[in-house]
């Protein structure tokens, strides 16, 4: 692994979900001292309630400082304007986070850094606060999201591809659409934290006290149910099996007024992720039912890994991240396919953890894809390569 070295990292709001980025981060702080820097935002703001409490609870976030959240990591809340298309907003924006983010630098001691950012609209100010590397780890297609100006999103992204040092992709699909504008970009799929996962498969870890006495076969789900999630399918085998429970674990960001009036539907809202091995114990099936578009063919679920890792079976949409892993996963397209799938695997007896699917998903752990990435970095500092002057294009299956 890398080490000594200091990290300005751009990406999502350091008290969500533990998504990929803070795992590879959480990583390299072992041996690097880190500035979290939280969203920056990518879609554009509504007057909703949900987004007016986030407002507030940015600006409370803002005032508290750069403050210390683990060992050597530091989080900063940072003001910004969040609509990406007006310039004089982003005018401000490149201004204010410049000055904000080199005072904390300053009270870091930082020098030097490399910025590792994960987000698009950190493009007006990454380059600029002294840094020595510039990564963009892209691991999603941001443009697609709902609710993004998709033309500013692009245009940033891809400003911030040519100013960076390197670009690391999660799915071959993003390798395809970024590589052009940075030859010296790489594709290193998701990790996964087998060691958290894996005890879904004792007999000691016991389903929560809100799912364990679930009419059996329980079909599980756990992540964000939002607009790329295809809630037909979950209506059509609650609908065609009332005998099944269908379990879904994750904070709503959709509409799911036709799943509440089926009584074999549970919806949990957000769990703990500590908490995820033991709901996934009360699965004997999980699925992963996303609707296919350009977001969804870009993106490496990270939380088909992590149902692998619990031993899970499980059905899933064809995606091209989830076809390389087809030996280990049941592909469906349509709802009556989920079904099929389903019913083959219950046949089969292949239901619930097992410890020998878990220990596949060895070979994919985080600590692997770190190491992955550090020799990348370890490489590019190496070739002494200069801002704007690509070296030719590297891939890391």
């Amino acid at each position: 692994m890398i080490e000594g070295n200091d990290i300005i990292c751009f990406s999502n709001d350091w008290d969500g979900d533990p998504l990929s980025k803070k795992h590879i981060v959480s990583r390299l702080a072992q041996k690097n001292r880190v500035l979290w820097v939280n969203s920056t935002g990518n879609r554009n703001p509504t007057a909703s309630v949900r987004d007016l409490r986030r407002a507030w609870r940015k600006l409370r976030q803002y005032f508290a400082g750069c403050r210390p959240v683990a060992e050597n990591i530091s989080v900063f809340s940072p003001l910004v304007i969040p609509f990406h298309g007006n310039r004089a907003a982003r005018w401000m924006n490149r201004r204010l986070l410049r000055w904000s983010l080199r005072r904390a630098c300053r009270k870091l001691g930082f020098q030097k850094p490399i910025t590792w950012t994960f987000v698009p609209s950190s493009a007006d100010v990454a380059g600029s606060l002294g840094e020595r590397l510039v990564i963009y780890h892209c691991v999603d297609e941001f443009s697609k999201f709902t609710g993004t100006d998709e033309t500013a999103i692009l245009e940033m992204e891809h400003g911030l591809m040519e100013k960076a040092d390197m670009v690391v992709v999660s799915s071959s699909r993003l390798f395809e659409t970024k590589h052009r504008y940075n030859p010296n970009t790489f594709l290193v799929t998701h990790g996964v934290d087998v060691a958290h996962f894996k005890t879904a498969c004792l007999p000691a870890t016991a389903p929560p006290a809100d799912c364990a006495n679930l009419p059996r076969p329980v079909i599980g789900f756990f992540g964000l149910i939002a607009d790329w999630v295809d809630l037909e399918v979950v209506r059509y085998l609650a609908a065609s099996r009332p005998q099944w429970s269908l379990l879904l674990i994750g904070e709503i960001q959709t509409d799911t007024s036709a799943l509440r009036e089926l009584p074999n539907v549970h919806l949990l809202g957000r769990r703990s992720y500590q908490s995820l091995p033991a709901y996934c114990r009360a699965f004997d099936v999980a699925i992963l039912p996303f609707v296919i578009n350009e977001l969804t063919v870009a993106a490496n679920p990270l939380k088909l890994r992590e149902y692998l890792a619990a031993g899970l079976p499980v059905v899933a949409t064809p995606l091209p991240e989830v076809l390389k892993l087809n030996g280990l996963v049941r592909t469906a397209l349509t709802p009556a396919e989920f079904l099929n799938q389903i019913e083959a695997l219950l046949s089969e007896g292949k239901r619930g953890p097992d410890p020998a699917v878990s220990r596949l998903m060895e070979r994919e752990s985080w600590d692997h894809k770190v190491e992955e990435l550090s020799g990348i970095v370890t490489g590019l500092n190496a070739g002494g390569r200069s801002r704007g002057r690509p070296q030719p294009a590297g891939r890391v299956a």
